[in-house]
């Protein structure tokens, strides 16, 4: 079945503006690389964003900035920002979030359990390609 019959859509596979293939665009916020972590490490519990980006790791400041008001934009994250001094902002997940974290995490687990399998095809691959990344 094509990606296109799974999201109902009828444009061109190949038409990637948001007006055109809205389903695709939130696929791309949640599955990206930040996306992905930012959403299952806000499954545990609400962070703050110097926490959360020390939990997650190797991430920019401004690239977890763009993360988070994307995912916020989609409906996925809660921003709760406290009028206090020093300022507070706290990040959560929505229920909609939390319903896409969950699927998300779901597809995570299975790429850890399987990890040893795909670890074994690369090997017959590259032995197979004598080690060069030519097609």
């Amino acid at each position: 079945m094509a990606v296109s019959d799974v999201l109902g859509v009828t444009a061109s596979k190949y038409d990637t503006g948001e007006q055109m293939c809205p389903h695709r665009l939130v696929l791309e916020h949640v599955t990206s690389r930040w996306g992905v972590l930012v959403l299952i490490e806000l499954l545990d519990r609400p962070y703050r964003f110097s926490e959360l980006r020390r939990a997650i790791g190797r991430v920019s400041e401004k690239m977890l900035t763009q993360t988070l008001q994307t995912l916020e934009r989609d409906g996925f994250v809660h921003r709760d920002a406290k009028p206090v001094i020093p300022p507070r902002v706290d990040y959560s997940l929505t229920d909609l979030g939390r319903e896409a974290a969950e699927q998300v995490r779901g597809l995570a687990l299975w790429t850890e359990v399987r990890m040893a399998e795909v670890q074994k095809a690369r090997e017959v691959y590259d032995a197979r390609k004598g080690g060069s990344d030519q097609g």
